[in-house]
């Protein structure tokens, strides 16, 4: 799953971005509100933590035009007005969920997870289908009833895949959902990712290459 952190404070933003691709979310960073409405354009995003006092086009404005584009972002307001009326006013501007600064880390991955699930059609809290048993909130996955541990990147393929409920994905959906805009596009990762993915998930495979259309669980 795919997240935009709009953040104007570089060590905050490192933060939470580093807390985030360990959750396996890949992310994109932005100091500023017009280019957080240029990646916006460019990019499918899951949810996107957005800080009130951005400069130049304020977080306000960002909010508001992300809803006025009828995206399927969710919007996780962060603000360092602790007040409940501006707490109030965020979620008014639409945006979906707003937390204060300073907050913990942990709090905020949480609500990430949360508004992700809800950036999409309903899904389950845990992903299951062919032994394979997936926890995103617990990072946590299962081939019949055996842990196996995935990279950040085997996992969040993985988690697409099972999103699908069996439909192929393409290795350009994949790109888009797993890794960064810093990838190049002309690479192999999504085909060397899915090879380790599944070695690790062993045999019978469960994950099918489509030739010509993408990958799909079984």
């Amino acid at each position: 799953m795919r997240v935009l952190i709009a953040e104007g404070e570089r060590i905050l933003a490192d933060s939470v971005a580093e807390r985030l691709r360990r959750a396996a979310f890949a992310v994109d960073l932005v100091s500023d509100g017009s280019a957080a409405l240029e990646r916006i354009e460019l990019h499918a995003y899951d949810v996107v933590v957005l800080d009130r006092d951005l400069s130049g086009i304020r977080g306000d404005a960002v909010c508001q035009a992300i809803v006025a584009s009828r995206s399927t972002a969710r919007i996780l307001m962060v603000t360092a007005a602790a007040t409940v009326d501006d707490r109030v006013e965020g979620l008014t501007l639409g945006a979906d969920d707003c937390l204060p600064k300073p907050f913990a880390l942990a709090e905020l991955t949480a609500r990430v997870h949360a508004l992700a699930r809800r950036a999409r059609p309903a899904a389950p809290p845990v992903l299951e289908r062919s032994g394979v048993r997936l926890d995103p909130a617990r990072r946590e996955v299962f081939r019949e009833g055996s842990q196996v541990r995935l990279a950040n990147k085997e996992f969040a393929v993985l988690t697409e895949l099972l999103l699908a409920e069996g439909a192929v994905v393409s290795a350009e959906q994949l790109l888009e959902k797993a890794w960064d805009e810093n990838t190049d596009p002309f690479t192999n990762t999504v085909r060397v990712t899915v090879m380790k993915l599944r070695k690790k998930l062993g045999e019978p495979q469960v994950v099918e290459t489509i030739s010509g259309a993408g990958y799909r669980v079984r």
